[in-house]
């Protein structure tokens, strides 16, 4: 049976979600800090070819990408059937996490102004991400940062009284 084009998506993207986080848990335990889906399948809007944007944050991780790809290995396969599966209903998705500690996720990054509005907490264990969050939206405010839209995308103006030379934190 396959997908008619018309059809909404989402729903199958949601079903993987909920066979993902059992995987995640079983596999990293209690290094498992944080999940986070954002992008398209986050915003609810997810197409057939829509990428499964993730957050994961892990305590601890191996050193280098690479190194942290291998090691979610485990939990692709466990899901591979169910990609395969949709792959032949018409959905053609690939699992993208990018992988942080606690640590890096604190020293911040420009990816996270993306899950602001979109971004969909799957797990948050002691509410990491949740208050991570919090400060960092904080920290926009105050300096008076603003998402600005053009039809259907979107930019951040992060400091819109910003002076040449000026330097500063968010």
């Amino acid at each position: 049976m396959s997908i008619k084009p018309t059809a909404g998506f989402q729903r199958h993207f949601e079903a993987l979600l909920r066979a993902l986080v059992p995987e995640l848990k079983r596999y990293y335990a209690g290094r498992l800090v944080s999940v986070v889906v954002y992008g398209s399948v986050g915003r609810g809007v997810a197409r057939a070819d829509s990428d499964v944007d993730l957050l994961l944050v892990i305590d601890p991780l191996p050193d280098g990408r690479l190194r942290r790809v291998d090691e979610f290995a485990p939990v692709k396969k466990a899901l591979r059937r169910r990609l395969d599966r949709l792959a032949d209903e018409g959905i053609h998705t690939t699992l993208a996490p990018v992988f942080k500690t606690r640590a890096e996720v604190r020293r911040g990054s420009l990816l996270f102004l993306d899950m602001i509005d979109d971004g969909r907490i799957l797990l948050d264990r002691g509410g990491f991400w949740k208050d991570y969050m919090r400060g960092f939206q904080e920290r926009l405010r105050r300096l008076g940062a603003r998402k600005v839209s053009v039809g259907d995308r979107w930019y951040w103006d992060l400091k819109p009284d910003y002076r040449a030379g000026e330097v500063f934190e968010i």
